[in-house]
Formats: structure tokens, C-alpha cells, sequence
């Protein structure tokens, strides 16, 4: 089982509309709303692939019944924390040329109680065992960026491997404390995390074994349209899916974690090629729809060992 927590869903609201113009009135073709964050995403995406899964989630007010509503018809196993703020609402809006617009909102403030209570129901499924336990997404005010840290610190006296999800100083704090088994940077995130740009493959390789000296073991890092990275501290990979037609990106990066968590027993250079399989698959459909076995084409996914480290990464 893999276990998932998103400190700050929302209900994901997607908009396809042919262009966007700035003060014009626009009609919408398509409009949807699908449960969001990226440990949500995550535990959609496997558990369409029949993967054992659970995910952990604070909901409140009218968004977080629909959110809670929105995940039992998917079938999708939670344990819905109560708070007494209300479920963020986030909108995307996709044009026709595969452009993604989205609108954020920062979330409910959750309380010192309501934290603690979001760590006690991972202390209660993290002692059944999980294989993986996932830690993805912003945020909510009033949770401090440690959060994620006293997660790696509950999965590490379980004895459960965690992997890291999320940016700015979340992600800062949990990767200098060390002990995570893997961090999903985007490309973007991890220069912010470094401070410096990362133009060439070598760069982001050199980045990303900076990041796992402090501590960590591997990192999958993503690179939009260019493919994916993953670093090991004596090895890497490169792998490179298919040109398709970018329909939505949101939730692409999600689903590339989740094909890699669902590769359990694969090689490395095989759970990448997972992982970039389902991220592919993603980005061809609507909204954070999430891909089902039969859209997923990993054979049509190229990998390549210690790639040249003079690439540069918007030119693959």
C-alpha cells in the first residue's frame, strides 16, 4: 500500500476555452471538476492502476464535501481529517494550443490542534505498513514549514520510505534535514532550491547530488516536455517520452511520481521509464484527468544511461 498526504487539496476547476483574451467574455467547451493536490493526484492516478493506496487530506466546509464526494466516486480510499476552515478551490484554464493558466488559492488556515490531528492519522496508517508514504503540495497557513519534516521524521521510526513533493522553503526544509528516500523536483524548483540556474544536464545532475549529500537518497527530477532525471549519488538516467499534444499539464508531474512508486520491484532506469510513461499519458488529457493502464505506453519511452552532461536541458 502507498500511502499519500496532501496538507492542502482543493477542488480542481477546468476551464478549456479556445484562447484566453484579457477582459473579453469567453466561453468555456469544456468545464470539470476533478479532486486536487498533488498527494491526492498521486493516489488517483495509482489507484486506477489497481495499486493499493490510501490518501490523507484535511477537508472543510462545502468545497471539502465536495472534495470527499468527488473521491468516493472515483473510489479512492481517504481519511478525511475534519478542520473548520473551508477546502481551497483552485481554477486552471487550458487553451486549445495546450497553454495552462492556473489560479491558485492559499487554502484554510489550519490550527495547532488540526495539524496535530492531520500527524496522528498518518501515525495510525503509517503503522499498518505502507510500502511508500508520499508527502506532496503547498502548505495550508498555519502549518510551519517543518511539517514535512516531522512526517520524514514518523516515516523513518516506521521504517517507511518517503517521498517528497512539494517547493520553496517546504522543500528546503526537508532536504537539508536529510533522511528522505526521494525528492520529485520540477527543473525550476530545484534551481530555487539551489539558488543558481541549471542549464545543462550536467548542471541538474551536479544540483541534485548536492541536494542527496545532505542526506537523501535518489531524486527524480522532471523536466516539463524535456523528459526526466533520476540521480542516483554514482548513477543517472535520462529518459524521453513521445511528442504529443499537450492537452493540460496540471497534474502531470503527479502522475509521474505515482508510475515511478508503482514500478516497485523494477530497475531504476525502468521505474523512470515508468514514470515519464504516465507523466506523458497525463499531459494528453483534460484537467487533472489521471491516465488509465491502457493509455500508458512505457515501450515508447527512451532511456539513456550518464547522458551528456554538455545538453542543454530546453534543447532536448
Amino acid at each position: 500500500m502507498i500511502l499519500t498526504v496532501t496538507p492542502n487539496p482543493s477542488v480542481d476547476r477546468t476551464l478549456e476555452i479556445s484562447a484566453l483574451e484579457r477582459g473579453e467574455v469567453l466561453r468555456a467547451r469544456v468545464a470539470r471538476a476533478d479532486p486536487g493536490g498533488k498527494g491526492v493526484n498521486v493516489s488517483r492516478a495509482l489507484c486506477g492502476a489497481g495499486v493499493e493506496t490510501t490518501a490523507i487530506l484535511p477537508v472543510g466546509g462545502t468545497e471539502g464535501a465536495q472534495l470527499t464526494a468527488l473521491l468516493t466516486e472515483r473510489q479512492v480510499p481517504a481519511v478525511a481529517v475534519p478542520i473548520s476552515g473551508s477546502t481551497r478551490s483552485n481554477i486552471t484554464v487550458t487553451e486549445a494550443d495546450g497553454t495552462t493558466t492556473k489560479l491558485n488559492v492559499t487554502g484554510p488556515t489550519l490550527s495547532e490542534e488540526e495539524t496535530a490531528a492531520l500527524l496522528a492519522a498518518v501515525d495510525a496508517e503509517l503503522a499498518r505498513g505502507p510500502r511508500w508514504l508520499v508527502a506532496a503540495g503547498s502548505l495550508p497557513s498555519g502549518a510551519h514549514s517543518d511539517f514535512y519534516v516531522r512526517l520524514a521524521e514518523r516515516a523513518a521510526a516506521h521504517g517507511v520510505p518517503i517521498a517528497l513533493d512539494t517547493s520553496e522553503a517546504p522543500l528546503e526544509s526537508a532536504a537539508k534535514h536529510g533522511t528522505l528516500s526521494l525528492l520529485k523536483p520540477n527543473h525550476e524548483e530545484l534551481s530555487d532550491l539551489l539558488g543558481r540556474p541549471l542549464p545543462t544536464l550536467g548542471d541538474v545532475v551536479t544540483g541534485a547530488r548536492e541536494v542527496l549529500n545532505w542526506g537523501n537518497e535518489a531524486a527524480l527530477v522532471t523536466l516539463g516536455g524535456h523528459g526526466a532525471l533520476l540521480v542516483l549519488k554514482d548513477q543517472c538516467w535520462l529518459a524521453k517520452g513521445p511528442s504529443v499534444v499537450p492537452r493540460s499539464t496540471v497534474g502531470a508531474g503527479d502522475c509521474s511520481l505515482a508510475g515511478y512508486l508503482s514500478a516497485v520491484d523494477a530497475a531504476p532506469e525502468d521505474r523512470l521509464r515508468n514514470a515519464v510513461a504516465w507523466g506523458t499519458a497525463a499531459v494528453a488529457l483534460p484537467g487533472t484527468t489521471v491516465p488509465t493502464a491502457s493509455e500508458v505506453d512505457p515501450g515508447a519511452v527512451q532511456v539513456s544511461t550518464d547522458p551528456d552532461p554538455d545538453l542543454v536541458v530546453r534543447e532536448l
